[in-house]
């Protein structure tokens, strides 16, 4: 096939030509790896990266004229809440391409809208709060601290540190202010679930197939309250290192609780309208309850990465891995005209 591989970029001015150079020298970006393994699986392949210019890809696009577009834009001039708008340009111009549509994008980024829609669905999610910009902080009804605080709208754990988790009506309003004023938006107050950290990547549409699940350890962090995905824990290697934190295959986990994962799993895809791949992360109890923390419709799927590396285990290499998401993306654009 032609496939386009669309990714934002900060290289103002580059062509394809610029990015195939950085393919060759192997700089470990992930749409470089996505378009490496594409052009070994036999596509001509197109890269494209934008900026702040929608007339750049759109003109990129109409010359190129791909089969498919390898959606891998995270961002619109350096701002994570406009993927979805890349998507619905797409959409409007009549593109095949791969991953999650525009609502899906909107839904799963709003923490409060996603839970909401989970727990239609009786998906088990926390108990939540939202406070406002404007609110006045009072303790929660009916959620018991400790509690954990969030910003309502941002993914890769931004905005979670340990001091999110909270243990009285002080600590909460300090840090839903440090929200309000750090990001610019609602902040979403959540009771602190224990139990294990798990995450569980999809691949498929229909009836999807669950990739083998990772968990996140804290061998070196004893107390419950603090073993939480902050953002050192998940992007900061020598906090990792010192406080034995790793992504592994999850240890055993019993019977009745796998189904319960695989059930809860498909139904919070499907509530959420993903498409093609994407990432649960849950937490399960001691007492063996799955909760649903948050969905994501576009995890990283770089290479060396859980998702790869989970895929790797169920015995699709990278190569392997890329062509199936972009033959579950064609497969699904065919069905549309039976």
């Amino acid at each position: 096939m032609r496939i386009a591989v669309i990714f934002d970029t900060p290289n103002l001015g580059w062509e394809d030509s610029d990015f195939k150079a950085e393919v060759e020298a192997e700089v470990p970006e992930p749409e470089y790896e996505i378009a490496e393994a594409l052009m070994a699986n036999g596509h001509e392949v197109f890269l494209i990266g934008i900026h702040d210019d929608v007339a750049h890809l759109i003109e990129r696009l109409k010359t190129f004229g791909p089969d498919l577009v390898f959606n891998c834009c995270e961002s619109f001039m350096e701002d994570t809440r406009y993927d979805f708008a890349v998507t619905a340009l797409l959409d409007m111009c009549g593109y095949r391409y791969t991953g999650s549509p525009p609502e899906a994008l909107v839904l799963a980024r709003d923490k409060a809208t996603s839970k909401k829609i989970l727990d239609y669905h009786a998906v088990t999610v926390p108990d939540f709060q939202v406070y406002p910009l404007d609110a006045e902080i009072e303790a929660p009804v009916d959620i018991e601290f400790p509690l954990i605080v969030k910003p309502v709208r941002e993914d890769a754990s931004v905005g979670i540190a340990q001091s999110s988790v909270v243990s009285d009506t002080r600590g909460l309003s300090e840090r839903v202010e440090f929200v309000h004023r750090s990001f610019k938006q609602p902040a979403i107050v959540e009771e602190l679930i224990a139990g294990r950290e798990l995450y569980v990547g999809v691949l498929g549409n229909g009836d999807p197939r669950l990739l083998p699940i990772i968990e996140m350890t804290f061998d070196k962090i004893p107390d419950p309250e603090k073993k939480i995905a902050t953002y050192k824990t998940k992007w900061d290697a020598e906090y990792r290192e010192r406080w034995g934190i790793k992504n592994i295959f999850a240890r055993r986990i019993g019977k009745s609780a796998l189904e319960e994962i695989d059930h809860t799993c498909r139904t919070a895809f499907r509530a959420l309208k993903l498409r093609d791949y994407g990432r649960i992360d849950i937490r399960l109890t001691p007492d063996q309850e799955v909760y649903v923390l948050e969905v994501n419709p576009n995890p990283f799927i770089s290479f060396g990465e859980d998702m790869a590396n989970a895929a790797e285990k169920l015995g699709l290499d990278y190569y392997d891995f890329i062509e199936r998401i972009a033959q579950e993306a064609v497969a699904r654009y065919e069905s549309r005209k039976h």
